[in-house]
């Protein structure tokens, strides 16, 4: 019993070729699971699956904007690195950093990422991924409910590292394709992008249970990080 979350952690390290499709917008391309579709409301594109009930276990919210004063991987950083306070629909939220920002560089662009719980959903993990190029910032989130978070961790690891930026120079403000204007905190309209039916009650489970199922997210985290470090430092010996 001791070893039950060797088995996704397995999935994670050795599946890589599951189906999936590639989502392209303006500014950035990844791969998607095949039963997903990306929808743009407003300035947010919002992805999640087809399937009613998947559908409310998690989602990806894309942003994007012109850089202005706030856009820096440094002010990124800093606001990620302490707990983010939020009104959210579900009510006031207060989310605990699970792991602080890093740097990563994902296809020769770097990026900002880090993981919260209760930032966006209550009872959700979410991953923040942000960077900024061609003058364009750009802002990625993963969310899943802390009870399914194993379950799609390998779907988030791909869309992650296949995550292309694609915008012009000379993109600009584009509203009606998603990218915003430069006033304004990146992700600041999240809340207003994120469905009313992701807020799922009496999913908490017991305290074994949430224990247990941090044990294996940490696990399958480790485990994710020191693949990133291999594949960089087999880039670098290139």
């Amino acid at each position: 019993m001791k070893f039950r979350f060797l088995a996704p952690l397995a999935v994670i390290l050795l599946s890589f070729s599951a189906n999936a499709k590639v989502f392209r917008n303006a500014y950035i391309s990844f791969e998607l699971p095949d039963t997903w579709k990306c929808n743009l409301e407003q300035t947010e594109w919002v992805c999640r699956s087809e399937q009613n009930k998947e559908s409310k276990e998690a989602i990806i919210i894309l942003t994007a904007k012109e850089i202005g004063p706030t856009d820096t991987f440094q002010l990124y950083q800093a606001h990620l690195d302490s707990p983010i306070s939020v009104m959210s629909k579900g009510g006031a939220l207060t989310s605990k950093v699970v792991y602080k920002s890093k740097q990563e560089t994902i296809n020769d662009q770097p990026w900002v990422d880090a993981l919260h719980m209760n930032s966006e959903v209550p009872n959700y993990f979410t991953r923040y991924v942000a960077t900024i190029k061609n003058k364009i910032a750009i802002l990625v989130t993963f969310s899943a409910h802390k009870q399914y978070y194993t379950k799609y961790s390998q779907d988030f690891f791909k869309a992650v590292m296949s995550m292309r930026v694609i915008a012009a120079p000379n993109l600009g403000a584009r509203p009606e394709l998603g990218v915003g204007g430069a006033g304004g905190m990146i992700g600041s309209n999240i809340q207003n992008a994120m469905p009313g039916d992701m807020y799922q009650d009496g999913q908490s489970g017991g305290g074994k249970s949430n224990k247990a199922l941090l044990l294996g997210g940490a696990l399958i985290l480790a485990a994710l990080g020191a693949l990133i470090f291999l594949r960089a430092k087999k880039n670098k010996r290139k």
